[in-house]
């Protein structure tokens, strides 16, 4: 079995940064979009089951960081994406989306306002296309966008010890959509839980020159090296989506859960509102996202993209797939939201089942 693959593999054509190495002897390195980050440390599945009982460190040195400075940083953000912000206050985050004049998502970020300025931490190789879409809107505000992402580098931390293991490390905590500075330098987000049975989660954005020593810091604490052949497995779980994965040109925020985390639904105009309001109103968006049961009659896991079909017609399409060290060979998948329950389903020519939980 290999990682996964997708479209969004170009935007790794740079060489990747280099991240703390939290194992180097057993790092596997992954592939495509997670290329430059361990996919495993020679053991996925327990890796996974640390994730679930304890705490688990995972290497999101790859994702891209965008600062936003001056005196109109917060207004004007609020204008040109999804997120109600222009009254933000220091140590708040949030997600927010940009989409297209038809209400399409185009970006994904998880946003914080710390220290008088805008830290937005977003896909890897995703930074040229965020600073693209923020000098085109700059106009005449007081404002200056900077992609910091050679400099600085992300960390997760969870699992249900996650807490206690920043606490054991002398670490902030962060309550629920807020971040604290850490007294050197960066700061701990802690990610907003998608499930009521979701363990916390924590992010960390260090500078890239003491990443290893803060990851040292939360392996001395109790915490584990996890790949992210894991950390995905955990994300199909929660039905967690990922912008590029389960995501394409047609993606609205009502099919994969982020009208309830990215959106404000009682803001202003901003580029999209008007579809992402019809379909609110209306309450059928087109498609819906759904954890699926793959057959397991092969070890090849179906790549990103690839189509969800019933009787001959494709109603879908397959996302991220993992082997779950529970419950086995699972792939979020974007579907037609008026699929009959009894749909038969297939993928690559095997049966696929809905997870009905």
């Amino acid at each position: 079995m290999s990682a996964p693959t997708t479209d969004a593999d170009a935007r790794t054509a740079d060489p990747p940064r280099r991240g703390p190495d939290l194992d180097p002897g057993r790092a596997v390195p992954a592939e495509g979009i997670d290329a430059g980050v361990p996919w495993h440390y020679g053991d996925p599945l327990r890796e996974q089951r640390v994730l679930t009982t304890a705490a688990g460190v995972i290497d999101q040195s790859h994702r891209d960081v965008v600062t936003v400075t001056g005196a109109d940083r917060l207004g004007w953000l609020h204008s040109i994406c999804s997120q109600h912000l222009s009254e933000l206050a220091d140590g708040q985050s949030v997600e927010a989306l940009v989409l297209s004049p038809h209400g399409h998502v185009e970006q994904h970020w998880q946003l914080t306002e710390l220290g008088e300025q805008v830290w937005i931490d977003t896909e890897p190789g995703a930074a040229p296309v965020v600073l693209d879409y923020l000098e085109k809107m700059r106009f005449l505000k007081r404002v200056q966008p900077q992609d910091v992402s050679d400099d600085w580098a992300v960390l997760a931390l969870a699992g249900p010890s996650a807490q206690n293991v920043l606490e054991a490390a002398g670490l902030p905590v962060p309550g629920a959509g807020a971040a604290l500075s850490i007294a050197d330098a960066g700061f701990v987000r802690r990610v907003r839980p998608w499930t009521e049975a979701s363990a916390p989660e924590f992010a960390l954005v260090l500078p890239r020159a003491e990443a290893a020593q803060v990851a040292a810091k939360l392996r001395s604490a109790g915490a584990e090296p996890v790949g992210t052949w894991a950390y995905a497995a955990l994300r199909i779980d929660q039905l967690r989506p990922r912008l590029g994965l389960e995501t394409d040109h047609r993606t609205i925020p009502h099919e994969v859960g982020w009208i309830d985390t990215a959106v404000h639904l009682n803001k202003g105009c901003y580029r999209g509102q008007e579809t992402v309001a019809r379909v609110h109103n209306l309450g059928k968006p087109p498609r819906r996202l759904v954890r699926v049961h793959l057959s397991g009659m092969t070890d090849v896991l179906p790549e990103p993209g690839t189509p969800v079909e019933s009787g001959g017609r494709t109603v879908g399409f397959v996302g991220t797939a993992m082997q779950h060290h529970e419950l086995g060979p699972v792939a979020l998948a974007v579907v037609k939201r008026n699929l009959p329950a009894d749909a038969s389903l297939s993928v690559a020519g095997e049966p696929v089942a809905i997870d009905a939980g």
